[in-house]
């Protein structure tokens, strides 16, 4: 992803920044969608395996990204708590 546009890039809701989401992050991520257990925060269960993301700082929301363009809306967020096995800092 172009430095410039995550150098801009915060959460619409909380306005805290993003980064892209480790492999580690991802992998855990991923697991735990093909185990059924992701939802949307609008509460739409996520089906599919997502291959980039970015988190916000404080690590509480993952945005996906798809064809290096980020899904920065709000009710497609993924809040991280719902991640049980999600890696620390």
């Amino acid at each position: 992803m172009d430095k410039r546009l995550l150098d801009i890039l915060c959460c619409p809701v909380s306005k805290t920044p993003v980064r892209p989401l480790s492999k580690h992050e991802l992998d855990a991520l991923n697991d735990a969608i093909v185990a059924g257990k992701v939802d949307s925060v609008a509460g739409v269960a996520v089906r599919e395996r997502i291959a980039e993301a970015l988190i916000t700082t404080d690590r509480k929301v993952i945005y996906r990204v798809e064809d290096g363009i980020p899904v920065m809306l709000p009710e497609e967020g993924i809040g991280t708590v719902q991640l049980t096995d999600f890696p620390g800092v």
